[in-house]
């Protein structure tokens, strides 16, 4: 066994807050995301609530989902919210152009969606359409879902069964500006985002977070250009800001985007490569972040990551443009690492989605069409292991001693971590991404005592293990054994190719 690895953790010193937000998902109208996966409809075998999945809901209520973005991604570019209000017999139907190129019958649309939120605890994010809509569109949109008077949209939302407004919290300005949402330059949507931001106003109370469509991976000229266009603004009143939030897009892959790699066959070099990729999401937030304080040092402007995730070949036989693909200890990794960094940057980064949350992508669930089974992946495991950062300040961890292995041109740090503390609870989390050799982690714990120290362990026997309906349990939290109080805190060691939690109860 290699030397332990020494964790420094100041308990008295907290940082920045963890949004809870950080651990927002994203439902697009995308193969079996919202119909099959959310949606069934109020004549299904399913169990259903106003069509609703019911077992879909429990298990994201498990999670604490703080916010859901719909209705795309690149589909809302081409969504036009009108068609998706009244009787669903009565509603036009519509070309999904991008994902399978099939015709919606628009009967999962507004009140449908505002009718999952409620049902989860969660805020609604909802993607305005700049690419093929109007102004007009997006102004009246918003007036339909939150005013509260006799106004034409609150009258029009009333004559179809909504009488009290909604909260909506979140809205976003276009999606991916720079490809299926206009290939525009960046020079163009910055003064469409200073436009339609105008036109999304505050109703009856309701406070909107705009965001802008922002950058895809490492565009540091397209963040830069939308930071510079409200600097007119700024110069007459600080906060004079048109939108408050500005999104980043990355997704985790192993080859290229005609052979992104495979979800379930995969050698240890695949394995090291795609947790070296999520790393990378570290360099992103700082670099941004840097772009972002030479003009906003004041950190007026959120950094969102709206979308990230794994995105590997669909799984064979299925259709193409539905994106389905399997989840395995792998995929959850992926996503501890980019928690560990959402973490570090949390005083810039006030939200960041999944990609997707049903069926599609790095999913949290995926449902059966056969036999309508859920199943929770590993990805799953990882949201709700966190939970306890959410809203959590959080701690910085000096790591020492950490084995590193040389991958794609750079060196990958062998074990990841974070902390958060909230009032007398402290969550670590810790991630060993050595495939073959368990770790022993050491953490020196500082500035307050702790009385109890339990812990929770995701990991396999095989790097690919994945969850299915004859198997759901495959990747599933397990207690972890094994901690020792030590003299300067405590010692945990964690097998090959795992993600752990450590709960404190302080003193």
């Amino acid at each position: 066994m290699s030397d332990p690895i020494r964790a420094v953790i100041n308990l008295d010193l907290p940082g920045a807050r963890i949004s809870r937000h950080i651990y927002g998902h994203f439902a697009e109208h995308l193969g079996r995301c919202i119909y099959g996966g959310f949606f069934v409809g109020e004549d299904s075998d399913v169990p259903n609530v106003r069509g609703i999945r019911s077992d879909v809901v429990d298990a994201l209520r498990a999670l604490n989902i703080p916010n859901l973005r719909w209705p795309g991604g690149c589909f809302a570019d081409d969504y036009h919210w009108r068609d998706g209000i009244g009787p669903r017999d009565q509603r036009p139907r519509m070309v999904n152009s991008h994902w399978g190129d099939v015709v919606e019958d628009n009967s999962f649309g507004t009140h449908e969606f505002m009718d999952l939120c409620e049902m989860l605890g969660a805020d609604p994010y909802i993607s305005g359409n700049v690419g093929s809509g109007t102004v007009a569109e997006t102004s009246d949109w918003i007036e339909y879902l939150t005013r509260s008077d006799d106004s034409p949209m609150a009258a029009l939302r009333r004559e179809n069964g909504r009488d009290e407004p909604w909260k909506v919290p979140f809205f976003g300005i276009g999606n991916e500006a720079w490809g299926c949402g206009g290939h525009l330059r960046v020079e163009q949507f910055a003064s469409l985002a200073r436009q339609y931001s105008t036109y999304v106003r505050n109703h009856a109370g309701n406070e909107v977070y705009r965001i802008a469509a922002g950058a895809n991976s490492d565009d540091l000229h397209w963040t830069e250009v939308l930071m510079t266009s409200f600097d007119d603004l700024t110069k007459v009143d600080a906060k004079a800001v048109p939108f408050q939030g500005i999104s980043l897009h990355y997704y985790t892959l192993t080859g290229d985007w005609h052979d992104k790699g495979n979800a379930l066959t995969f050698d240890t070099e695949e394995w090291y490569l795609a947790l070296s990729r999520a790393l990378h999401m570290e360099q992103l937030l700082t670099r941004h972040g840097q772009v972002m304080d030479r003009h906003d040092p004041h950190r007026l402007v959120g950094l969102v990551v709206d979308e990230w995730g794994t995105w590997w070949n669909v799984e064979e036989g299925t259709e193409p443009g539905f994106l389905y693909q399997q989840n395995t200890l792998r995929d959850a990794l992926v996503a501890s690492v980019h928690f560990d960094a959402f973490h570090r940057h949390a005083d810039r980064v006030v939200m960041a989605n999944i990609a997707q949350t049903v069926n599609v992508l790095q999913a949290m669930l995926l449902t059966d069409p056969e036999s309508g089974a859920l199943v929770k992946t590993p990805s799953y495991h990882v949201f709700e292991m966190n939970t306890g950062h959410h809203d959590a300040e959080g701690l910085d961890i000096h790591l020492l001693g950490v084995p590193s292995r040389s991958v794609d041109g750079g060196e990958l740090p062998l074990v990841s971590a974070s902390a958060s503390v909230k009032g007398d609870t402290a969550l670590v989390s810790l991630t060993n991404l050595d495939h073959a050799e368990e770790r022993t982690i050491e953490l020196d714990l500082r500035g307050r005592a702790y009385l109890e120290a339990t812990g929770r362990l995701l990991s396999a026997s095989e790097l690919s293990a994945h969850n299915t309906p004859d198997a759901p349990e495959a990747v599933a939290p397990v207690t972890l054994d094994g901690i020792r109080r030590t003299d300067i805190g405590l010692s945990v060691t964690l097998p090959a190719g795992s993600y752990a939690t450590i709960s404190l109860t302080l003193a």
